[in-house]
């Protein structure tokens, strides 16, 4: 027994046996886990690039693994010191294993998130140089889009602006093929207007209602269409195997008036163009994003340079409509402008012409009144010098019809007796209607004022056209004329709706009615008696000869004195009456007018003459020489005449204290070199005569002219003794004298 090599048991043995037993099972269990664990880790980084090392490394632990596993069935006897050191082993390398397996189980997810970082890194650098690659594409992009933008509006012709569109779009893209179509007139179909290659003559047609049109016309961005499309079979296929890809995009169409080509219509209201654009035949090209944003961008582009082209041509033809009408308009202003002078030179050379037997007449029936006469032969001169003067009046009114047109007529104001001219009016009507057996009479209101601030003449001539009017168109029967002062009731009349009267304490509304039993007026032809020339078929009926200017210049008067005037007839046959409204001034008792306008009452030169005052009278008219003279020499003057401006010059002296001078004188250029030599013969003035022009202009212009030549009067004839005696007293005593115009 001594030399057996047995081991012993000892009480101890069996508790070691159970250590490494379960030792044993712990190592294997951890030998299997890692493994397992490596299995797990490699399944979720799918990017470890060693996966055979992880082969050969698990196959050794499984068989580590599978040795102290095996080991739990083949335990034999051994020394004591041999099971200590294989008990001591055999734990540390347990605990080591289950320790190590313990850390992998906690390293294993640091080392999968260190993974996922690093792939998150590779997307997000992946990602960024996409960004880059598109912000690239936008870069160029866009450096296309301005090229192409400053080449389609360098010009502003619409032509030129579509030709360019498709040659740069074909340069900058490598295009085979680009066309442009353009709505028809009717707007039904598509016509090919441009081509790049210009292999196709323009001219084809294409309905507009086709699917694939619709399509891109209801899209504003450009799409892919197929090859066979109408609109797309622009190119050859002769020796081609694969069409390249075709996109289209819709153009709009803004303002297109008068833009006429190929039977454009004139204006486009959410109508489009449609542009087709073909990429190379046989070739593997594809058409990319930022070509597409590039092909829209562009199109956007062409119907803005488009519509600033409209709108140049629009404006274009507007300045030239405008620079025809202005010519037209220039002409005509020439034309009216020469009518205007012609016109002012006849009624210039007329108004001469008139006046200077109406000159003679007034002058030589003041020159009769004079004289001893019988009071019959005193009452017709006295009738023939109002007539002369109303005449005269009458004339100018006529003359000057172009100053009441354009509003520059002003009255002469004054004071005058108002009852006296009622009296004069009547009196020179009673002998005319008393060849046709009527009856003239006159009311006047007991609270009409005598006298009246107003133009005596002008309302003695409305008063005169009206009353005559009443005996002219009466063949029997009676003429009543009514006069009072018009109450607050009484101006507010049917046939009156547009006057408005203002009521003040310094003027009164004088208010008169003439009524007749004459033929009437159809109410129809009421409104035309107040228009120039005009004639009604009633107005034709009572054989007037014509309506002429006497109730359009009325009109115009009684306008002017803040009235109204209008006629009443209930028809043919049953008369009518004439009303007119006019305002007057209310004198004072102190004989200061209130209206602030109204010069003061001329005083009454006494009955002087002139004996010895030596005058010069220039008139080129025989008979209005004469009479001027005439004038003169029963004033006691001592006259010497002359028919010219040369003639002029030669007499006078400085022993002529007056010279009349005749305004309308030929030669010499005028009057005015006339006094430009009289004054420069004469080198201070109070030792030249004193100039006195006879003119039968009212004109401002005259009078602003005679002021500036230097004249001392102005004398508008006709002239009477008075007129003459007051004019020579005050251009004798002031060095001054102009007439009231």
């Amino acid at each position: 027994m001594a030399s057996c090599n047995c081991i012993e048991s000892w009480p101890g043995d069996e508790l070691l046996m159970k250590y490494q037993y379960i030792s044993d099972f712990f190592i294997a269990l951890a030998y299997f886990s890692i493994p397992l664990e490596l299995i797990y880790f490699v399944k979720k980084s799918a990017v470890f690039p060693y996966r055979w090392v992880l082969v050969q490394f698990g196959a050794f632990i499984v068989l580590c693994g599978a040795t102290h596993l095996i080991n739990l069935w083949t335990f034999d006897e051994h020394t004591r010191n041999v099971e200590i050191v294989m008990t001591t082993a055999k734990v540390l390398t347990a605990v080591v294993s289950c320790v190590t397996a313990l850390m992998l189980v906690h390293i294993i997810p640091d080392l999968l998130s260190v993974k996922t970082r690093e792939l998150f890194l590779k997307n997000k650098a992946a990602e960024l140089d996409r960004e880059m690659g598109l912000i690239r594409t936008q870069e160029e992009t866009g450096r296309h889009v301005r090229m192409l933008t400053h080449e389609i509006r360098s010009t502003l012709d619409r032509h030129t602006i579509l030709k360019t569109t498709l040659v740069e779009l074909g340069r900058t893209l490598g295009l085979e093929e680009c066309a442009l179509w353009m709505p028809t007139r009717t707007g039904l179909e598509l016509q090919l207007s441009y081509t790049l290659r210009q292999q196709n003559p323009v001219g084809f047609t294409v309905p507009i209602q086709h699917p694939v049109i619709n399509q891109v016309f209801s899209s504003n961005r450009a799409i892919k269409i197929s090859p066979n499309c109408p609109v797309a079979r622009l190119r050859s296929l002769a020796g081609k195997y694969m069409l390249g890809e075709v996109v289209a995009v819709r153009v709009p169409l803004l303002h297109l008036s008068n833009f006429q080509i190929n039977d454009w219509p004139e204006l486009s209201t959410k109508r489009y163009a449609l542009m087709v654009l073909m990429l190379p035949s046989d070739s593997a090209r594809q058409w990319h994003v930022h070509e597409l944003e590039l092909v829209e961008v562009v199109a956007d582009q062409v119907a803005v340079a488009l519509s600033h082209a409209a709108i140049l041509e629009e404006s274009m033809k507007a300045r030239d409509l405008l620079m025809e009408q202005n010519v037209a308009l220039d002409l005509a202003r020439r034309d009216a402008e020469t009518a205007v002078r012609a016109r002012n030179d006849f009624l210039a050379v007329m108004n001469h012409e008139m006046r200077t037997p109406m000159h003679a007449i007034i002058a030589l029936s003041s020159l009769l009144q004079e004289t001893e006469l019988t009071p019959e032969q005193r009452l017709m001169v006295e009738t023939i010098l109002k007539s002369s003067n109303l005449l005269a009046t009458l004339i100018n009114d006529v003359l000057d019809l172009s100053r009441l047109e354009d509003g520059s007529l002003q009255l002469e104001i004054g004071t005058f007796n108002l009852h006296a001219v009622f009296r004069e009016v009547l009196n020179l009507i009673k002998p005319i209607a008393s060849i046709k057996k009527l009856f003239v009479s006159s009311s006047l209101s007991t609270d009409l004022p005598e006298l009246a601030v107003g133009d005596e003449k002008r309302l003695m001539q409305i008063m005169l056209n009206v009353v005559g009017n009443a005996v002219k168109f009466s063949k029997e029967g009676n003429i009543s004329v009514f006069a009072f002062v018009a109450k607050s009731e009484s101006l507010r009349d049917s046939h009156t709706p547009d006057f408005f009267p203002v009521h003040s304490d310094n003027h009164f509304y004088l208010r008169v009615q003439v009524k007749d039993s004459g033929s009437g007026i159809d109410p129809q032809d009421i409104p035309k008696l107040f228009t120039k020339f005009a004639q009604g078929k009633s107005l034709a009926a009572r054989n007037s000869g014509g309506s002429g200017l006497g109730l359009a210049i009325c009109k115009r008067f009684v306008n002017l004195m803040g009235g109204h005037i209008w006629v009443e007839s209930e028809g043919i046959g049953k008369g009518s009456t004439a009303v007119f409204i006019v305002k007057l001034g209310i004198l004072e008792s102190s004989n200061e007018y209130k209206l602030p306008f109204l010069p003061k009452m001329a005083v009454t030169i006494s009955q002087i003459n002139f004996p010895g005052l030596k005058v010069l009278v220039m008139d080129d008219n025989g008979v209005s020489r004469s009479v001027t003279k005439g004038l003169l020499l029963h004033l006691g003057c001592d006259v010497t005449t002359v028919r010219s401006a040369e003639d002029c010059l030669q007499a006078v002296s400085p022993e002529y204290k007056v010279v009349f001078l005749d305004l309308c004188m030929p030669g010499l250029d005028g009057h005015e070199a006339v006094i430009r030599r009289i004054r420069e013969r004469f080198t201070k003035r109070h030792e030249g005569p004193l100039l006195v022009a006879l003119t039968g202009n009212k004109d401002r212009l005259t009078k602003e002219n005679c002021l500036r030549m230097g004249i001392n009067g102005v004398i508008l004839k006709p002239v009477s003794v008075d007129k003459m005696r007051t004019v020579l007293s005050e251009v004798l005593e002031h060095r001054f004298r102009f007439e009231t115009y």
